[in-house]
């Protein structure tokens, strides 16, 4: 029985949640970025009406380009699977899999909702609740890394490969970013468990928006102070998740203007569109962990998630779907966010990437641990936590920005 229940989460959650956003996100990037161009998006793929026994001067039936993913797919699937001779094949047809699937693994520790109950039972709306949450996604996620990095190199061709060492470097400098920037929340929360973390920000306040559940151990002034290394935290946890899904203005690994088409340009058919479709499904992932630890995950806020997990009809428990769809919104504006982002912002120089990752986000991810630890140890020093911290940050950004200048090459002049 309960390795039934354990097939209908992942299939429901996996499958029937995480999966079709994928195609969603694609939609939403057509349309986002026709908008930002100011041209036309998607709009003309649709149902024939010949189908329903309609004329064929009848048109078809658009509904606004939304079977523009559907029609992706079919084709990607039609397309010849083509497997050059000079390619190490078997590691040729491995890397597909080992982008994409890492990136729907990590889905299984994201807490979707509150329970649901139905007859009596009560189940949890996370296929694995387990204590390490964040680090078990930062351990699968990031083996991803192989599947690009084998991409390139079993290509057998010069450009692929220079895309798969452009993304081993890039990976692994904004991983340690990455790790570093969510100490100071697991510092605050005192937990490693993602549905625990959750729950502490449905009864007493988002870490970005500390506006309800004051209490005797959960103070105002508190809340307040640390939301400055929480907003610290956020920005370089986003960046590094950019960084992390090779989503401009980071995606070195397969920027056409400079690599052909990167790591994949030897692929074709459904092998490439398992890169595609890793791509996005890591960029779902990476907004539902931002949204999950930063942004409350499935929590409405303002002392209503009590209210709505007890809602129910008959002897069913609903109040869990109600969180399920905040959440779910949460995670698609996050996605437009990223969207956002590619269309408005030009790519970095690669020297550019490696400095920000090494030079500026490593230390003061550092620095902001401090910070943290200084404000969750000792919260009645909150007039010395803030002129320490204040000339901490003032020094370390000093130093920051004089590294940066002398390590700028200085251009030759070249005299006529």
């Amino acid at each position: 029985m309960l390795l039934f229940l354990l097939l209908i989460k992942i299939v429901a959650l996996t499958f029937c949640v995480v999966l079709p956003l994928v195609p969603v996100s694609v939609y939403f990037e057509r349309r986002f970025c026709a908008v930002i161009q100011d041209r036309v998006g998607p709009n003309r793929v649709g149902i024939p009406l010949t189908l329903f026994g309609f004329k064929k001067d009848c048109g078809i039936l658009g509904i606004g380009g939304l079977i523009q993913p559907i029609a992706d797919g079919i084709k990607l699937f039609l397309k010849e699977d083509f497997t050059p001779n000079h390619v190490r094949k078997a590691f040729y047809w491995l890397a597909p899999a080992l982008t994409v699937a890492p990136a729907l693994i990590t889905a299984c520790v994201i807490p979707f909702g509150t329970p649901i109950t139905l007859f009596g039972h009560t189940e949890k709306l996370v296929i694995a609740d387990l204590d390490i949450g964040p680090l078990f996604i930062f351990a699968i996620a990031s083996i991803t890394v192989y599947g690009i990095t084998i991409a390139g190199w079993s290509s057998n061709s010069k450009f692929p490969f220079m895309g798969g060492v452009r993304s081993t470097a890039q990976m692994i400098s904004y991983e340690i970013a990455l790790g570093l920037s969510i100490i100071p929340v697991l510092l605050y929360f005192g937990d490693l468990n993602l549905s625990h973390i959750v729950q502490q920000q449905a009864d007493h306040g988002w870490l970005l928006l500390p506006l309800w559940g004051h209490d005797a151990s959960h103070p105002l002034t508190e809340k307040l102070l640390f939301w400055f290394p929480a907003a610290i935290a956020f920005l370089i946890f986003t960046v590094s998740i950019f960084a992390e899904t090779n989503r401009m203005p980071f995606d070195f690994p397969e920027c056409e203007t400079e690599l052909v088409g990167g790591y994949h340009t030897e692929y074709s058919s459904m092998k490439f569109a398992m890169f595609f479709m890793g791509e996005y499904a890591a960029m779902v992932i990476g907004s539902a962990l931002v949204v999950t630890v930063f942004l409350g995950g499935w929590s409405l806020g303002f002392g209503t998630d009590s209210w709505i997990s007890n809602l129910s009809l008959g002897g069913f428990g609903y109040g869990g779907l109600i969180h399920l769809a905040i959440f779910i919104a949460k995670v698609v504006a996050f996605i437009l966010f990223f969207i956002l982002v590619r269309w408005t912002i030009p790519r970095f120089r690669y020297d550019q990437l490696m400095k920000l990752g090494w030079v500026i986000f490593f230390e003061a991810a550092l620095v902001n641990v401090f910070l943290a630890a200084l404000i969750v140890a000792a919260p009645h020093l909150q007039g010395t936590i803030i002129s320490l911290g204040a000339l901490l940050l003032l020094i370390v950004t000093a130093a920051i920005i004089w590294v940066a200048q002398v390590s700028e090459a200085k251009p030759n002049n070249l005299r006529a």
